[in-house]
């Protein structure tokens, strides 16, 4: 078998992604290599297609055990053999495993860092017959990743002792620096490193500010029914106080953190996969090891530490291909937080300067009024020369005006009061607020005491952040998080500097001018196409609840999504959907089959206009079932004959159960077989000169009959 033909045949794809076919051969060549792709990149593929395709076991050393069940239920699911070793088994679980390993029934073992290297384990490693070891989430090895984990460094065992079994590491973040250091540790310094594109053109980047967060996540899901989706948020409190938010207006929605018991976060788990949750409300506890593909959005509900944390993240999403959201809410109070994370962590001091580099740059994604997309792939040492179409700042770019005056009022009134005011404070004395702890301070007798009234609470927030991004002044952490002065302050103060601002905009303003601007009125096609597909993913649900699986395990929303707008109405129509693999069919494609079937005489019936090409061909089916001979359906249906026989001919060939010798008599089949050879007739010709040479005596219906048989015989 080549790896075309297995990828064909296991995962029901025609051909590969970017850089897949290159490390396959590689890794077939017995080679070390490093891959970097994107989360729902085809990292996988990259080590499941040698594994199948080589003779032994292939070992995938993971670290988490959701991702190894989720993983090792999806190749079971495409007839591919294979199974996990980790503490969820009981004992004799494990020896039937291990015994199937050693008797070469196993493709691929999945196995945690931890138990890989407890005890004697490598022994049993050694007994087996390893072809490759796989170190997915290799990102974990190094130092400078983002979840370093010690157990990891270990690793280097490995090709200590198996020096001739090649090793991949994969991961979807990792610097240059990190990658180096990760081919290090492993003991492979010179592999060649394949990196893809880290670009992910379905997923639109967003950005707003962090005010009524709770409010814009609410109305956000309404507008997504039945789409799955993470929200991310720094603290366990927050996770709960926003999932009951979202209850109390109606949203499946359920928090997830480290602090629940085990129990109760795998419930919570296996309801988000098996789609009973539409929502997880997590803290970062959750996510990492969720091989769940039809995540549809991603919501950061706080700032992240660092870009390769953001990016993995938002990678859980549209994992399928298919076009997904991210929405990162952003507030100088999260820089506060995170700051005073790593100031406070026992991390050495070159670690500290590190992380607080990370989070200066995703400070600076995050503020961004040029093209999101090229700023994150910059971070991964990546170059797009144009802007992406595809996220906030692309679709309404940013209106700027001179705010100098805006600017002097805010830094007076911080000199004013000595430079003891935080942000709540400061936004009450411009405004002209006569609230206790104004009044206490005297803050009303100073100059500037109402000089911001013409401006909101809220544009003052937006403005003041804006300001302290830039750098027009400083935040003290370390004395009540007040504002200070700087000699940009000064300058500005004086005039002689200028500041310029992004324009506030009210987020109900703004998502009413973009709901004007893209009117979301769908075409005929796009409602019967969007109606099939619910159907199809209802039936989805169904299937996978009787077989206790996830939903997505049956087939993702990319592959319904191809079914509902192809609609396939035979089984070679159905294995040329991408993601319908033979095991798939086997399990799976006449249930959906008939699902498209029935949805097509329904809207036929309700005199919809035809949903598709192979309407046509169904209604003749239907007919020819019913014992109607070709000239009785071409009555029926105001069709020519020559057209019905198409029909049939073409039903034949795709696996329907048409019999087409049966339509046809001996003598008739013998007499245009004999006149075609008389004419030396090939595939394709002309039928005209056949039907004149038979003395008009057959209709073109028993031609084209003839001929489908003749060719189909050889």
């Amino acid at each position: 078998m080549t790896k075309e033909q297995a990828l064909k045949k296991y995962f029901g794809y025609d051909k590969f992604r970017p850089l897949q076919s290159e490390i396959i051969d590689t890794i077939l060549a017995k080679n070390d290599c490093m891959v970097l792709m994107p989360t729902g990149g085809g990292k996988s593929l990259c080590f499941q297609i040698p594994a199948l395709l080589m003779d032994g076991l292939t070992v995938v050393i993971s670290p988490l055990i959701a991702l190894m069940k989720d993983q090792v239920q999806g190749l079971v699911a495409n007839g591919i053999s294979a199974a996990y070793i980790n503490s969820t088994l009981t004992g004799s679980e494990q020896s039937s495993i291990e015994w199937k390993a050693k008797l070469g029934e196993l493709k691929l073992l999945y196995i945690s860092p931890e138990k890989l290297l407890s005890g004697n384990y490598l022994n049993f490693i050694k007994s087996l017959k390893v072809n490759l070891f796989a170190v997915d989430e290799s990102h974990c090895v190094s130092i400078w990743g983002h979840d370093f984990r010690p157990e990891y460094t270990q690793l280097k065992a490995l090709k200590a002792n198996f020096p001739s079994v090649p090793i991949v590491a994969l991961t979807a973040t990792a610097d240059k620096v990190t990658r180096k250091d990760i081919l290090t540790q492993l003991g492979i310094p010179d592999a060649p490193t394949f990196t893809s594109s880290f670009d992910r053109p379905n997923l639109s980047l967003n950005v707003l500010p962090s005010r009524n967060r709770t409010r814009i996540i609410e109305n956000f899901i309404k507008e997504r029914p039945n789409q799955s989706g993470i929200i991310y948020c720094l603290s366990r409190n927050a996770t709960e106080d926003v999932a009951l938010a979202l209850q109390r207006v109606g949203i499946r929605a359920a928090h997830y953190h480290a602090g629940l018991i085990a129990e109760t976060r795998e419930k919570v788990q296996d309801s988000f996969i098996n789609d009973d949750l539409q929502v997880i409300v997590a803290t970062i506890a959750f996510g990492m090891g969720i091989d769940k593909s039809n995540v549809r959005f991603i919501i950061h509900y706080n700032l992240p530490s660092n870009v390769e944390s953001f990016y993995q993240e938002i990678g859980r999403a549209g994992r399928d291909g298919l076009k997904a959201d991210t929405l990162l809410f952003y507030g100088y109070g999260d820089v506060i937080i995170r700051t005073k994370m790593i100031t406070d962590s026992e991390l050495p001091e070159e670690m500290k300067e590190v992380q607080t580099a990370k989070l200066t740059r995703l400070k600076q994604y995050a503020e961004a009024d040029i093209c999101r997309r090229r700023i994150l792939l910059s971070y991964f040492n990546e170059e797009i020369r144009e802007d992406c179409g595809n996220c906030d700042v692309c679709r309404n770019p940013r209106q700027r005006f001179d705010a100098t005056t805006i600017a002097q009022k805010a830094l007076s009134a911080i000199a004013r009061t000595e430079e003891k005011v935080a942000m709540g404070m400061l936004i009450d004395i411009l405004r002209g607020s006569q609230n206790r702890n104004v009044l206490e301070r005297n803050y009303h007798q100073i100059r500037t005491f109402g000089a911001g009234r013409d401006l909101k609470g809220e544009e003052w927030a937006e403005y003041l952040t804006q300001m302290l991004n830039m750098g027009v002044m400083d935040i003290a952490y370390d004395d009540h998080h007040s504002f200070k002065l700087n000699n940009y302050s000064w300058s500005v103060l004086k005039g002689e500097q200028g500041v310029e601002l992004v324009k506030f905009e009210p987020y109900d303003t703004k998502k009413a001018r973009q709901d004007a601007e893209n009117p979301k009125e769908k075409s005929k096609r796009e409602v019967i196409r969007d109606a099939l597909f619910e159907k199809l993913r209802l039936l989805r649900k169904q299937l996978a609840d009787k077989l206790s699986i996830p939903p997505f395990l049956v087939f993702s929303d990319a592959t319904i999504s191809e079914m509902a707008q192809k609609k396939p109405i035979s089984r070679y129509q159905m294995l040329q959907v991408s993601g319908v693999s033979d095991a798939k069919y086997k399990q799976f494609g006449e249930v959906f089959l008939n699902e498209v079937l029935d949805f097509i005489r329904d809207n036929n019936a309700k005199g919809v206009a035809r949903v598709a090409n192979g309407s046509t061909y169904i209604e003749t089916l239907d007919l020819y079932k019913k014992g109607l001979s070709i000239e009785e359906i071409a009555t029926r249906r105001n069709l020519q004959p020559s057209s019905i026989a198409n029909h049939l001919i073409k039903l034949s060939e795709d696996g329907h159960d048409v019999d087409i010798t049966k339509l046809i008599s001996q003598q008739e089949y013998d007499a245009i077989v004999d006149m075609a050879l008389e004419l030396g007739m090939n595939k394709g010709d002309a039928l005209k000169p056949l039907f004149e040479a038979l003395n008009e005596e057959y209709g073109y219906d028993k031609i084209r009959l003839a001929l489908a048989i003749w060719d189909k015989n050889g």
